[in-house]
């Protein structure tokens, strides 16, 4: 479709269903300016490894004991507020055209906090939970930032072969590292030397995350990073 249809299109779905703020309701925005200036963000000094905030930048109590694949996980906001709304319309009630204005945050942050990446990658839905939503929101942020930072998206490198319950029903971390304990799988070695950026909407402990960097770096990748809209603290 042309650029300009695009726009005619995208400008009269507008006028037909004006997009509201998922946090206070106002018509307008999804996230309006004002909500957007309240979000619940991560500020340094944080922790290396896992971007929660640390006094002094060192590596967090929790971290020094943690033989983490992953070379660290960034975010730019608390799991609250707002954005937990935000993330909760995206991942459940189907409001996909969320994921454009939070890649735009995610484009944000890393002008300021710059990743040396060469591919995103998005944490995979394993097909069954792909098919009762519909799509994958970790996906869908993925291409539109792409579409941002101008680097490429490697969607179909890393798998979930096993199906798990969701982390947020597991009561701690161990729970959660046994829960997706062999649930990732790669295809191939496709990435193999590449510095790899992965994608995902809520970190709460990191291991679903650190899951997929020990199985890329099994693959060859060099490096594995983790960036998510917002993370709990």
């Amino acid at each position: 479709m042309l650029p300009q249809l695009v726009k005619l299109k995208g400008a009269a779905l507008d006028f037909l269903f004006p997009p509201y703020c998922v946090g206070c309701g106002r018509e307008g925005a999804f996230l309006c300016p004002v909500c957007q200036q309240s979000l619940p963000r991560i500020t340094p000094p944080i922790c290396p490894r896992c971007g929660r905030p640390q006094p002094g930048g060192i590596l967090c109590p929790d971290c020094a004991h943690w033989p983490a694949a992953i070379d660290g996980i960034r975010s730019p906001f608390r799991f609250e507020g707002a954005m937990r709304e935000a993330v909760h319309q995206l991942k459940y009630q189907n409001l996909r055209a969320l994921a454009t204005p939070l890649a735009g945050m995610l484009q944000e942050y890393l002008a300021a906090s710059p990743l040396d990446v060469d591919v995103l990658v998005p944490v995979p839905l394993h097909r069954k939970r792909l098919r009762e939503r519909g799509y994958n929101q970790a996906r869908l942020l993925a291409q539109e930032l792409g579409k941002l930072i101008n680097i490429p998206l490697a969607d179909d490198a890393l798998i979930r072969r096993r199906h798990t319950p969701p982390q947020a029903r597991t009561a701690n971390v161990a729970e959660r590292t046994q829960n997706i304990a062999d649930a990732f799988a790669c295809r191939d070695h496709s990435l193999r030397g590449r510095r790899v950026l992965l994608i995902d909407d809520v970190a709460t402990s990191g291991t679903t995350l650190d899951a997929c960097a020990a199985v890329l770096k099994a693959s060859g990748a060099a490096e594995v990073w983790g960036l998510v809209m917002a993370r709990e603290i």
